[in-house]
């Protein structure tokens, strides 16, 4: 099963190898097939906010529940820092012991939101010519520590953990090498890393929480690799009995086995020992907890009381800015008036962010053959990333200003158990690190949702000095957190008002700008920050 997504989209399934295996009856111990959702489905589910995406959702769906793999909760501090990593498993075995079974038996007990499956399947080597025909004939060992790139596996696994965007190698069985197209993969709570040499590397080792290996008998294996090897990747019974003699047996004896005794729990018979897999729960919870992390709370008691920093612009309170606002705050105001006059602001705020963009003298000549010295933007290219819902809402200013603009999408969502915001979809223009990146996010109140949407732009390597922050309406708090947290981002709002409730509203504030401008009702407890995207 293979990492699915578009350009800049996450989605962290399984990658690699296992890329060509198909759902057949009753293979459900050693298929993960049937945790993929009917696209159609799910898309209809997400339209509002995924409408133009074309890829694969990204969701797991379970016999108990859907897991969504495309992002995770906070991986930062107030400081906008890394505050924790996340906690990697990492599962070894014979080729056909049921890894992929007893990570997809962790993933449902775990009932932890925020997986990546990774399959070791994904980094194997590049043949060269005269390797390709050797893997044709049934010559080239695949089971051997050097067919595989563990430079690059270590180097992904790293930033994986470190909850950074990563492109994974997708392979492909039946071509025995990679395919054009890699895949992203961002960071989550919990990563499952499986593959056959899963400790066959020192610096790899280093980078495992928990090291399960996984026992299976192996006659078993030999029955499970000719059903799937014959069945599923359309080879005949004596190549594979061929290979599985000449070169899986040996590996397994000399590389694979040896390696048990790294193995922090052996898990003998697979998917099957219920009490493996509860004590592996039971443990990775214990780690999890210790990691918690409360990025609002600490933003309401950090960097507060505090002069406004000299990253902020205010737009200027003339009596028509002040008009429009008066406009928009009244609760009384009809949803058409709300509309019209917030598109205003909005257009006001965009043109007063374009100023602050690197430009240079340009001399041009005028029709009267005059020479005039004007300005020109300096850089490569704008790109606008809105944090959805409400955020999209600027993208039509930002388009109005700046012809042909590339888009990106954030959406990030309150938990509502927790209070905490969380990274649920991410579609990011290719190349974006090299961009002036403008971040749109209608209200602003503690700031948790707006430096989570900086830390992603800055996990994809756009630099801090290159992002600029518009909001309608800003709070002192929201101000404050992402000014400290990352210095270099320009500030621009229509407004800053001073307080925030228990229950994180901007006081006196806007009310909830996502639910006014759609016309749909707000939830009891939704918050100003554009977590106020609320599923639609």
């Amino acid at each position: 099963m293979s990492a699915v997504c578009g350009e800049g989209r996450v989605s962290t399934m399984e990658c690699g190898e296992k890329s060509s295996v198909r759902s057949t009856s009753g293979g459900g111990e050693d298929s993960l097939d049937r945790l993929l959702p009917p696209v159609n489905t799910v898309l209809a589910q997400r339209k509002r906010t995924t409408s133009q995406c074309k890829s694969e959702p990204p969701l797991l769906r379970t016999s108990k529940r859907t897991i969504y793999t495309a992002g995770r909760p906070p991986w930062y501090n107030e400081h906008g820092t890394q505050s924790k990593e996340a906690f990697v498993i990492g599962l070894c075995g014979g080729s056909a012991s049921g890894k992929t079974t007893v990570a997809r038996k962790i993933i449902e007990d775990l009932d932890v939101p925020w997986v990546v499956l990774l399959s070791m399947d994904s980094f194997y080597k590049v043949l060269t010519p005269e390797q390709q025909l050797l893997a044709a004939s049934n010559d080239y060992n695949f089971d051997h520590p050097d067919a595989f790139d563990f430079d690059l596996l270590v180097h992904t696994l790293r930033k994986l953990k470190q909850g950074k965007s990563v492109k994974i190698p997708v392979y492909d069985f039946t071509t025995h090498g990679r395919q054009k197209e890699w895949k992203t993969v961002y960071g989550a709570s919990v990563i499952i890393f499986e593959g056959i040499m899963a400790f066959a590397d020192k610096e790899l080792l280093k980078l495992l929480d928990m090291k399960i290996f996984v026992d299976t008998d192996s006659d078993i294996r030999l029955v499970r690799r000719l059903r799937r090897d014959i069945t599923d990747r359309g080879r005949d019974i004596e190549g594979v009995i061929k290979q599985y003699n000449k070169f899986v047996k040996p590996a397994f004896e000399q590389y694979i086995e040896p390696s048990m005794r790294l193995a922090d729990i052996v898990v003998p018979r697979g998917g099957g020992n219920k009490v493996a897999i509860d004590l592996i729960v039971q443990h990775v919870h214990s780690q999890l907890e210790e990691r918690e992390l409360s990025v609002r709370a600490a933003l309401a008691s950090a960097h507060q009381a505090q002069p406004l920093p000299q990253t902020l612009s205010v737009l200027e309170s003339t009596p028509q800015v002040r008009g429009m606002h008066t406009i928009i705050r009244n609760k009384e105001t009809s949803r058409d008036e709300f509309i019209f006059y917030s598109k205003r602001l909005m257009r006001l705020l965009i043109e007063r962010a374009l100023s602050f963009l690197p430009s240079q003298v340009h001399i041009v000549q005028t029709p009267q053959g005059q020479d005039y010295e004007g300005r020109t933007f300096h850089g490569k290219r704008i790109t606008g990333v809105s944090i959805l819902r409400a955020g999209e809402t600027m993208e039509p200013a930002l388009r109005a200003v700046c012809k042909d603009v590339r888009i990106g999408k954030i959406l990030i969502q309150t938990n509502q158990d927790t209070g905490e915001p969380e990274l649920h979809y991410l579609r990011l223009p290719k190349d974006i690190s090299e961009d002036h990146v403008i971040l749109m996010d209608c209200t602003v109140s503690t700031g948790a949702a707006a430096m989570m949407a900086v830390r992603v732009l800055l996990d994809h390597d756009v630099q801090e000095e290159k992002i600029l922050l518009v909001s309608l309406l800003m709070a002192e708090m929201g101000v404050h957190s992402v000014a400290y947290a990352f210095p270099q981002v320009k500030i621009i709002t229509t407004a800053v008002d001073k307080k925030v409730n228990d229950n994180f509203h901007i006081i006196p504030g806007i009310g909830n700008f996502g639910d006014r401008y759609f016309g749909t009702d707000a939830p009891p407890d939704w918050s100003d920050d554009d977590v106020d995207g609320h599923s639609d």
